[in-house]
């Protein structure tokens, strides 16, 4: 972040025992509404994957909220993927062309998020970063 207005945050805690159930219940169904095939393989890949299922639904609540929408028509599950950053390994996200086109009429230049897990829940927060916007304007959001 060089020099940016935070003008989004966003935080959202996850009962991991929750997503296990939404997991058990729904299975491919809930897996496909939201996750992306990437995320799907990453979570699958670990030794608890439902852990892994909470982090990823954390932030992308924390990311929706940030923008001040929520999950909705503006944004959606599947426009926010929880990517890892190859050089340190947190997580960051990529948004899909709807998501980046929300982003860039808000003049958003950079989704910030950090995550944190325990044994029995997931904390993510967001920060929208604008490097176009004075510090002091005011945010509608779309």
């Amino acid at each position: 972040m060089n020099g940016g207005c935070i003008v989004g945050a966003g935080i959202d805690l996850v009962e991991n025992a929750r997503i296990r159930e939404m997991l058990d219940k729904w299975g491919t169904r809930f897996r496909d509404k939201v996750f992306l095939p990437e995320e799907q393989a990453y979570c699958e890949s670990k030794a608890c994957p439902c852990d892994h299922y909470a982090g990823r639904f954390a932030v992308k609540e924390a990311v929706s909220k940030a923008f001040g929408t929520g999950m909705g028509p503006s944004i959606g599950w599947l426009d926010i993927e929880v990517v890892r950053n190859t050089v340190t390994g947190a997580p960051s996200v990529r948004l899909s062309e709807k998501g980046r086109t929300m982003a860039d009429s808000m003049e958003i230049s950079e989704v910030l998020v950090s995550l944190s897990h325990t044994r029995t829940h997931t904390v993510a927060h967001a920060l929208l970063v604008s490097n176009g916007k004075p510090c002091s304007a005011e945010r509608s959001p779309p």
